[in-house]
């Protein structure tokens, strides 16, 4: 099959790979109808983390038909529409029972394999799901493809940002970041009751997308985010940050932002080694930190219904829709932000 894989640092290649094959009773087999880049497959493009085999497919979000099913699975049939959180989960360990699904003890994370081990990328014509029964989730028909594949990661972990920041209604809030996962954080904060919702970033571009989602947009790169947070609340800062970038910049302005006794929510994947504020700061600030992977598994139920009331029109999200084959392509408007780039899906 024809696949996206990880050849080194900035550099990825279409290639054609080994079709997967059932490889345990409790895996299935789906033939991907959409894919997408993710954020995320940035930090493995760029070398921020390293370890990823080359020739590793890319990518762990996915939507797709079911083809192949492994003797133990009870729930899915050939033919069913699934969709799957970017970690397979067991359902059945201390973890899962907590609704921590992303720390599965059998938990592996798609598109990572370090040496030769792990779990191969789906940005590629076909996928293998293990412990399928637990890990994909059934979309119903009438659903849209995009929409319910945001439900296999950006839209749950930006619910997972709002949950983890106690948003609630009559607060104000800021969102650090207004990629795809921080756009999808201002709905989730918006569904949760907030009232106000300060954007900042320094796209116009996505700056123009969370002003359609409801909340007040803020360029930092000609506006003082801190003056304007400040005016809003008598001086205070906001009641929680909710910081979907993962860089020690971001990380800095959300405790600028802050009031006391307020909540940082980071979900942007860190790889930087040290905090960029001191202990003494959060203490002075009786500030709560609260970060961490997405149990993507966890919330599909509960947002299915948003997706499927239709309520946002969360596809606008997406600039860039491009067949496998430009890949390539589609990673570099991506990584470097060309062409008003906001989001790539991948059609195989």
């Amino acid at each position: 099959m024809k696949a996206i894989t990880f050849r080194g640092t900035e550099s990825v290649a279409l290639e054609n790979v080994p079709d997967p094959k059932i490889e345990a009773s409790t895996d299935v087999i789906v033939k991907n109808r959409l894919t997408a880049i993710c954020g995320s497959d940035l930090h493995v493009y760029f070398g921020r983390e390293t370890g990823n085999d080359p020739g590793t497919p890319m990518g762990h979000e996915f939507l797709g038909e079911v083809v192949e099913v492994g003797s133990a699975v009870g729930t899915l049939l050939p033919g069913d529409v699934v969709v799957s959180p970017f970690t397979s989960n067991c359902g059945a360990c201390f973890y899962c029972k907590k609704g921590l699904t992303c720390r599965c003890t059998r938990g592996q994370l798609f598109g990572w394999v370090e040496n030769g081990k792990g779990l191969a990328g789906v940005q590629a014509e076909y996928t293998r799901v293990p412990l399928a029964d637990a890990t994909a989730f059934k979309i119903p028909e009438g659903i849209e493809d995009e929409p319910a594949l945001f439900l296999g990661d950006i839209l749950a972990t930006g619910f997972f940002c709002a949950d983890m920041a106690g948003v609630e209604p009559g607060g104000v809030y800021a969102v650090v970041g207004c990629g795809p996962v921080g756009l999808l954080a201002i709905v989730a904060a918006r569904e949760l009751g907030a009232e106000t919702v300060f954007a900042i970033d320094r796209l116009p571009e996505r700056l123009e997308l969370a002003k359609g989602f409801g909340a007040t947009p803020v360029n930092a790169v000609v506006a003082d985010a801190k003056a304007i947070v400040d005016e809003a609340t008598d001086g205070r800062g906001a009641d929680a940050v909710l910081e979907v970038v993962g860089s020690p910049e971001a990380t800095r302005l959300a405790v600028d932002l802050v009031r006391p006794g307020g909540v940082i929510s980071a979900v942007g994947v860190h790889t930087e080694s040290s905090f960029a504020f001191s202990p003494g700061e959060a203490y002075d600030k009786n500030l709560t930190y609260r970060a961490g992977r997405c149990p993507v598994r966890h919330y599909m139920e509960r947002l299915l219904p948003l997706v499927r009331d239709g309520k946002y029109d969360l596809s606008a999200i997406v600039s860039h829709r491009l067949p496998l084959e430009d890949g390539v392509r589609g990673y570099e408007l991506f990584a470097n932000k060309l062409e008003a780039c906001t989001k790539v899906t991948l059609t195989p």
